[in-house]
C-alpha cells in the first residue's frame, strides 16, 4: 500500500512539473503573440548596448549646485529606473555636476521624460485665472479687467478633480464632506483681459495682516509686476514656462497642463516633500465596484496633513477663485479644484486626464521623492556594447563545454542512472531560459555577462544535487536494503542535504543582489533564479523519475549498466532465515561491517 501511495505521489509529481513547463510556455506564447514579448532573452548594455543621456542641472543666475544634491538626485534617478524593471541601467555622475544615464536597448520618450522630470508636486493657493492664449489686444476703451475673485466662465471640457480618498468617502462623491469640487475653466471664446486686477476680499486681507509675509491666499502678492508677466504669458507656447524660477516662498505665474489656462498662484502651502505615498489605480464606486476612472491616491506625512487641513479650513470661506487650490507638478499645474469643506485626514485622489499607464507613472516619481533641482537634456546618444556578442559566444561556448563534461562524468559514474541527471539538466535549462525570457517581457530583465556566468556555475550546484542523492540511495543499496527502500531511505535523507545546501546559496544570492553594484546583481539574480530551479526540478521531476525506474526490472535487479548494481558497489548476496531450518538467497543485500566491507 506505501508503494502504491508512493508511485501516485512520483506522477503527480511529474504531472505537476510538465503542467508548470506548459504554463511557462503558453506564457510566452501569448504574450509573443499579443503583446511585445519576444523568444529570445533581452541582453544587457554590455552585450546589447543602448542609449546613454547626459543631465545638466537647470540653473538660473548665479545659483550654483552642491555634490549632495547631485548625490541625491542620481540615487532618485536610480529608483526611478529599477521601478520600471530590473533593467542593468547605470547611472552616474560626471564632472560633479552632470549625470550619466545610461539605458540598454532603445527606451521609450516616456522613460526618458520619467528620468529627467523633477516630479514635485507642490500646493499652491489660486489667486487669479485667465485664458492660456492670448486673444488678440482689445481698444483700452473696451478693455475689462479680470477680477480675481469672479469665477471664471465655464468650459465644455471636463477639469480633473482631488477629493478625499475612496476609504474615507462611504457616499457618492457629489455628497462628500470635504471634498474639492470641479472648478470650470476659462473657455477659448472668453473675452476676458488677462490682465488681473486685484480686488481683496475683507478676510483675505484680514488674514495677511498680522504677519510680516501676507497669507498665501492674499492678493497682495499680485504686484503690478506679477500682473505684466501674467498678461505677457501666452501658454500656446510649447516653452512658455521653461524659464520661469519656481521659488516656493513666492508667487508664480504658470499654465496647465494643457496650456489652456493660466494662473497665478501663491506661495506653496503643502511641499511636495510631505507626500508620504502615492498609488495609482482605478477609483471604486460607491457601491464597491471599481469604474474607469484612474486615480493617484496621495497620502500626506503628518506635517504635510495638518497644513492641508489648515489651508482647507481657511479656504473653505473664500471666494472664488482663491477658494482654490493648485497641485502643481514641475510648475505647471495639472489641477485647480476648489474646496467646499475642510480635508483633515491628510488622503486626497487627484482624478483626471491620466491613463492607467501615466498615472502609474506618476505615483512612482511621486512616491519615490522630486529631484531637488531640474536637469535638462545634454546629449543623447547611442552607446555600443562593451563586450558584445563575441564575447557572449564565448561564455555560451564555456558554458557548453561545461554542460559537455558533466554529462560525460554522469554517464561513466552512473551508467543509464546518468541520463536522470542528464534530463534534469536539460529540463531546468529550459526552464531557466522560459523564465529568463519572460521575465525581459514582464519586468525588463536583461540579461548580462555577469548573468550568463551564474547560469554557467548553476550547471555545477545542479549537478550536486543530483550527486548527493544518487550516493545516498548507492549508499543504502550497501547497507541491505533492496532498490525501492533504498531510494525512499536515500531521498529522506539527501533532501535535507540539497535543502540545506541551496538554502545556503539562495542566502548568499540575495545578500549578494542587495548590497552589490549593477555589475555583480546579475551574477547574484541569476544564482539565485537558478538556485529555486534546482529545488523544482530534484523535487518534482528527478526524484519522482527515480522512483518510478526503481519498479523497472532493469534497475529493480541490478543490471551492471544500471548504475546500481549491488556486487558492484561492493554488496555481497547472503542468505536469510526462513524459519524452520530454511535459509533462501537474498540476492541485492549486504551487511556492512565496521571497517567498511560488505558481508
Amino acid at each position: 500500500m506505501a508503494q502504491t501511495s508512493a508511485h501516485t505521489a512520483a506522477r503527480r509529481a511529474l504531472l505537476a512539473m510538465v503542467l508548470i513547463t506548459v504554463a511557462l510556455v503558453g506564457l510566452l506564447t501569448g504574450a509573443h503573440q499579443w503583446g511585445d514579448a519576444r523568444w529570445t532573452p533581452k541582453l544587457g548594455l554590455d552585450l546589447e548596448g543602448g542609449t546613454q543621456m547626459i543631465l545638466e542641472p537647470r540653473l538660473t543666475g548665479a545659483s550654483t549646485v552642491s555634490a549632495e544634491q547631485i548625490d541625491q538626485a542620481r540615487d532618485i534617478i536610480v529608483q526611478r529606473v529599477d521601478a520600471g524593471g530590473i533593467s542593468g541601467a547605470e547611472v552616474t555622475t560626471q564632472g560633479g555636476r552632470n549625470i550619466v544615464v545610461s539605458i540598454p536597448g532603445t527606451p521609450t520618450e516616456s522613460t526618458l521624460n520619467a528620468i529627467r522630470r523633477s516630479s514635485q508636486m507642490q500646493f499652491r493657493p489660486v489667486l487669479a485665472i485667465a485664458d492660456g492664449v492670448l486673444a488678440p489686444t482689445p481698444t483700452d476703451s473696451a478693455s475689462p479687467t479680470v477680477d480675481p475673485s469672479a469665477s471664471p466662465a465655464p468650459s465644455t471640457t471636463e477639469a480633473p478633480v482631488v477629493s478625499p480618498a475612496p476609504e474615507a468617502s462611504p457616499t457618492a462623491q457629489s455628497a462628500i464632506p470635504g471634498a474639492l469640487v470641479d472648478t470650470p475653466t476659462p473657455a477659448a471664446t472668453d473675452s476676458a483681459s488677462p490682465v488681473a486686477t486685484p480686488s481683496p476680499s475683507p478676510s483675505a486681507s484680514a488674514s495677511g495682516s498680522n504677519s510680516s509675509a501676507p497669507d498665501p491666499t492674499s492678493l497682495e502678492w499680485v504686484t503690478p509686476e506679477l500682473q505684466t508677466l501674467f498678461a505677457a504669458l501666452n501658454c500656446a507656447d510649447p516653452g512658455a514656462v521653461d524659464s520661469l524660477i519656481d521659488d516656493p516662498a513666492k508667487p508664480l505665474v504658470t499654465c496647465d497642463q494643457t496650456g489652456a489656462v493660466k494662473y497665478i498662484l501663491g506661495p506653496v502651502v503643502v511641499p511636495g516633500s510631505e507626500i508620504q505615498d502615492a498609488a495609482a489605480g482605478y477609483q471604486a464606486l460607491p457601491s464597491g465596484q471599481m469604474s474607469n476612472i484612474v486615480e493617484i491616491q496621495l497620502t500626506l506625512k503628518s506635517t504635510g496633513a495638518k497644513e492641508y487641513a489648515d489651508i482647507s479650513r481657511k479656504m473653505v470661506n473664500l471666494s472664488e477663485p482663491q477658494n482654490q487650490l493648485a497641485a502643481t507638478l514641475d510648475s505647471k499645474v495639472i489641477v485647480a479644484p476648489r474646496f467646499n469643506e475642510a480635508i483633515l485626514d491628510g488622503r486626497a485622489s487627484i482624478t483626471g486626464g491620466f491613463t492607467i499607464e501615466t498615472a502609474r507613472d506618476l505615483a512612482q516619481q511621486l512616491k519615490f521623492g522630486a529631484l531637488p533641482i531640474s536637469f535638462d537634456l545634454q546629449t543623447r546618444e547611442e552607446i555600443s556594447p562593451t563586450l558584445g556578442s563575441e564575447q557572449l559566444r564565448y561564455g555560451l561556448l564555456a558554458g557548453l563545454a561545461g554542460l559537455v563534461l558533466v554529462f560525460l562524468y554522469s554517464l561513466a559514474q552512473y551508467r543509464v542512472l546518468g541520463l536522470v541527471t542528464v534530463a534534469s539538466i536539460v529540463f531546468a535549462g529550459l526552464l531557466t531560459y522560459l523564465a529568463i525570457t519572460i521575465l525581459g517581457w514582464s519586468h525588463n530583465y536583461r540579461l548580462d555577462m555577469a548573468g550568463v556566468t551564474g547560469l554557467i556555475i548553476a550547471i555545477g550546484f545542479t549537478a550536486d544535487s543530483f550527486i548527493v542523492y544518487f550516493e545516498r540511495i548507492r549508499d543504502e543499496l550497501r547497507s541491505g536494503r533492496s532498490l525501492e527502500s533504498a531510494v525512499a531511505t536515500g531521498w529522506n535523507r539527501a533532501k535535507r542535504t540539497i535543502l540545506a545546501a541551496d538554502g545556503v546559496n539562495f542566502l548568499a544570492a540575495v545578500v549578494l543582489y542587495l548590497l552589490a553594484s549593477s555589475g555583480v546583481r546579475g551574477f547574484a539574480f541569476t544564482l539565485g533564479l537558478t538556485t529555486l530551479i534546482d529545488l523544482l526540478v530534484t523535487f518534482l521531476f528527478s526524484h519522482p523519475l527515480v522512483a518510478l525506474l526503481a519498479r523497472r526490472k532493469f534497475f529493480r535487479d541490478g543490471h551492471p549498466w544500471s548504475g546500481l548494481d549491488p556486487t558492484k558497489l561492493g554488496a555481497q548476496k547472503r542468505t536469510s532465515y526462513a524459519g524452520r531450518g530454511r535459509f533462501v538467497p537474498n540476492p541485492g543485500r549486504a551487511v556492512a561491517t565496521s571497517d567498511g566491507s560488505a558481508s
